[in-house]
């Protein structure tokens, strides 16, 4: 590939790491902001073709410090047998799965084409993919290993080979493996590893492999003194399509005085702002996209309580400091420990007591762990509340509600109203019906979050491998194909889950907003906002989650109302 890149004065952030002008668009386009320290130490050297050995924990954003790099090496003209420039091992068939996405998002702007192979899944479908042609494969040692041997997996052309979680590899047998596949590589390429720690072991693969090698580790160390001492941290393992429902409740559960909802992009940071909007909260973005003025606004009206949420990412967040702050909450988990260190920094001031949540997808246990081990703080991992919880809570805050009203006094005027129903009925059946009246969330309907489970991922014992776990049901391959059902819309298809996820045909290229489906849904349907799950906005189309049995209102509602001046067709989502 090209290298298109235009001069600058004094480039920053990752402008100024030398990359391809087309990926800073896509990264752009992604919301990323500004580059991690791994990333801004490992870029530029592998940039300039040198091997490196980087000591760097999960959730720091070495994924990104070697993605992009790899994808400048792409040659999406070359014959399918000469394509592959570029491959990945990884410990596990999950962090194959996740690379490949991450890779395939970041380079999707250059059309290349990404395929994770791993066991547990037909080899042919991972062949004909191979056969087609790919640009960079992420592989699991024993499933790369066998297609070398069956010689399905072209190396010939390869210029890069990164080794991520090497440490992990180790511990799970696979030495012998990563040896044999190391030398059916090519002798003249570059070589990447990243490990959390640099064991002998380690030592001596960086010792064999990598040439004139730059060595990376990164100082993790963060500070664990009281900035954070008065904060009660807790983390909810959520599945990603819950993580909306799940913020509302915790929203409705906390009650927070003032909140900061922390966002690992501004693309992230609008679309959730937008929908909380939608459902009623006083909230505002904050993001590097804001001009100045913009900013200045919009944390005038959160230091004056004007607003109770602030959607924010971190670059945004810095150096903020508004006292009132109860509440921080992670709606992605960090991906460096000194980042959540700061974001909660945000609450607790001044000897105020303040609470850290985090929204954990059960995949991501290791960068939970990564953060209390540098941190030295424990991270409570706690169930999501049922409905009951939220009942009982709202009955909570009611009777605080009344104990203060009652504290106020001038309630003699009501008397009157109570002591005439008090001749009817008795005292307490009154005083029950005027809370009744009084609870203006007693037509909503809520449905009980399913349990997400923090699950390790099974380590074999060395120096055998523990055979592989079989894949998830309609898992995505990043082979430039359309892609398959995920196990999400599966799941709902045959009614597992209590909502069902709609097409509609019509997005960003409308200037349709989430605010513009909820008032739509809940004007035509008379369903309250609250019962609206996760929206997403596309370019031409747009996802609403809705509860499954009001699925064909919905539809015949989306059908006759019209949004931004057109009718727009809607239907059940069965793709991923």
């Amino acid at each position: 590939m090209t290298r298109k890149t235009s001069p600058s004065a004094a480039p920053t952030g990752f402008a100024g790491l030398g990359l391809d002008d087309r990926l800073l668009e896509g990264l752009t386009a992604l919301g990323y902001e500004e580059p991690t320290p791994i990333q801004v130490a490992a870029i530029p050297p592998l940039l300039a073709g040198r091997d490196l050995l980087a000591q760097a924990a999960t959730g720091t954003g070495k994924t990104a410090a070697f993605a992009l790099p790899l994808l400048h090496l792409i040659t999406p003209d070359a014959p399918a047998d000469q394509r592959t420039t570029s491959m990945v091992l990884v410990p596990t068939r999950e962090l194959a799965m996740q690379v490949a996405e991450a890779v395939h998002r970041y380079g999707k702007v250059l059309g290349v084409h990404v395929l994770p192979i791993y066991g547990g899944t037909p080899m042919s479908a991972q062949i004909r993919a191979l056969r087609r042609g790919v640009d960079v494969v992420i592989a699991t040692p024993g499933r790369a290993l066998d297609h070398i041997r069956r010689e399905t997996l072209n190396l010939a052309s390869l210029r890069m080979v990164v080794l991520d979680e090497a440490d992990e590899m180790l511990d799970m047998g696979f030495a012998e493996d990563l040896e044999l596949i190391l030398a059916a590589t090519p002798p003249i390429k570059q070589t990447a590893l990243f490990s959390a720690t640099v064991p002998p072991r380690i030592g001596a693969i960086a010792r064999s492999q990598l040439r004139d090698a730059v060595t990376i580790a990164l100082d993790t160390a963060v500070k664990r003194g009281s900035a954070v001492s008065q904060v009660r941290q807790v983390a909810y393992i959520v599945p990603r399509q819950q993580k909306l429902t799940a913020l509302g409740r915790l929203l409705d559960i906390e009650h927070p005085v003032s909140a900061i909802v922390f966002c690992r992009t501004r693309v992230e940071v609008d679309e959730l702002s937008e929908t909380l909007a939608a459902r009623g909260h006083r909230v505002d973005a904050l993001h590097g996209g804001l001009a100045q003025e913009q900013r200045d606004r919009v944390m005038h009206k959160f230091r004056n309580r004007k607003t109770d949420l602030l959607i924010a990412t971190d670059v945004a967040a810095r150096g903020l400091d508004v006292q009132h702050v109860s509440h921080v909450i992670n709606y992605d988990v960090p991906v460096a420990a000194d980042a959540y260190v700061h974001r909660i920094g945000r609450t607790g001031r001044a000897g105020r007591a303040g609470v850290a949540i985090t929204l954990a997808e059960p995949r991501e246990h290791r960068m939970l762990r990564n953060i209390e081990r540098v941190t030295g703080q424990r991270i409570e991992v706690v169930p999501i509340p049922t409905v009951a919880d939220l009942h009982a809570r709202h009955q909570e805050l009611a009777r605080e509600s009344l104990r203060e009203t009652i504290l106020a006094g001038g309630l003699d005027s009501w008397r009157g109203i109570v002591e005439s129903l008090a001749e009817e009925f008795d005292v307490m059946d009154v005083a029950a019906a005027a809370v009744k009246h009084a609870d203006t969330r007693r037509d909503v309907v809520e449905e009980d979050i399913p349990v997400a489970s923090l699950a390790r991922e099974p380590r074999a014992a060395p120096p055998k491998r523990a055979s592989p776990a079989r894949p998830r049901e309609g898992q995505r391959v990043f082979d430039g194909g359309p892609k398959r059902s995920s196990s999400l819309a599966r799941t709902r298809e045959r009614g597992g889950d209590s909502m069902v996820r709609l097409f509609v045909a019509g997005g960003k290229a409308l200037q349709i907003t989430p605010s513009d489906l909820v008032g739509a849904i809940a004007n035509e349907t008379g369903l309250s906002g609250q019962a609206i799950g996760a929206i997403r906005i596309e370019e031409r189309h747009a996802t609403v989650e809705v509860p499954r049995e009001s699925a064909d209102l919905v539809i015949a509602a989306l059908g006759k109302t019209k949004i931004k001046g057109k009718h727009l067709r809607a239907e059940i989502d069965r793709f991923g």
